[in-house]
């Protein structure tokens, strides 16, 4: 899929460099738009340029760094896939930032796809995680955390990692809790979110003006060094639902 996609896009990629690398600005551009299917027929020129790429793209994201006995998928509003990638998150980021995170949380449409029972490679890991999110901490109080919940919950409830739970009701936030404890209004928490969310996306407006540590740290690249960590435990790639986020009734 990647290989097919810089295939396609080697021409851009080479008009822009020669736009950028010029002194001066070209007084006239044009351009052609050219549909892609199957009906066009490869270049060889192309093709044997790429072919370079193409193997060590392909060595790369094929490489095994894990096994699930079971495999894992998504749904709301708690599911294996969302714990196992959110307790990727705080325990790899509390590893790189030296600091506690209190929960660490991941928006239910940013997963993108699930991780099969077998091999685990990296090439998974790139289809379940494509974008290049990073994992950034915002010290919030509680009242901020309960508005940032109401919105999880009113998207029908989104993954949080071990030690924290919550349940909503109507799409609205019931009650939340940290180690067994109801959130404090007053209290300050740390939490993992992505860059995406935590500037503002899925309409998470009120994280916005919260200032944001980020050390530009990839949550594929998380997901990718925690599931090794697993690997070197002698650990599947595997977890299990414990009432983190539910329905009340």
């Amino acid at each position: 899929m990647l290989y097919q996609f810089f295939k396609r896009n080697i021409l851009l990629l080479v008009f822009v460099f020669f736009i950028f690398s010029c002194k001066t600005a070209p007084l006239k551009a044009t351009y052609s738009s050219y549909k892609i299917n199957t009906q066009v027929s490869d270049d060889n020129a192309y093709s044997q340029m790429l072919a370079v790429y193409k193997d060590s793209l392909n060595k790369s994201m094929n490489e095994v760094i894990g096994f699930s006995i079971n495999g894992l998928t998504k749904k709301q509003p708690e599911s294996v896939l969302g714990n196992f990638m959110t307790d990727a998150f705080k325990v790899m980021a509390e590893k790189k930032y030296n600091k506690k995170i209190t929960a660490a949380f991941v928006n239910f449409g940013g997963i993108r796809s699930y991780l099969p029972k077998g091999d685990i490679t990296v090439g998974k890991i790139f289809e379940l995680m494509p974008f290049d999110n990073m994992i950034v901490l915002q010290d919030m109080t509680g009242k901020q955390l309960k508005d940032f919940l109401n919105k999880a919950c009113e998207k029908g409830g989104w993954p949080v990692s071990q030690g924290f739970a919550y349940s909503l009701k109507n799409k609205k936030l019931v009650d939340a809790f940290v180690d067994g404890n109801s959130i404090d209004d007053n209290t300050t928490y740390t939490v993992a979110n992505s860059d995406y969310i935590a500037n503002g996306g899925d309409n998470c407006d009120m994280l916005k003006s919260i200032p944001k540590q980020n050390i530009n740290y990839l949550m594929r690249d998380a997901l990718i060094e925690y599931v090794k960590l697993l690997t070197q435990d002698n650990k599947t790639v595997d977890a299990k639902t414990e009432n983190r986020v539910v329905y009340a009734k």
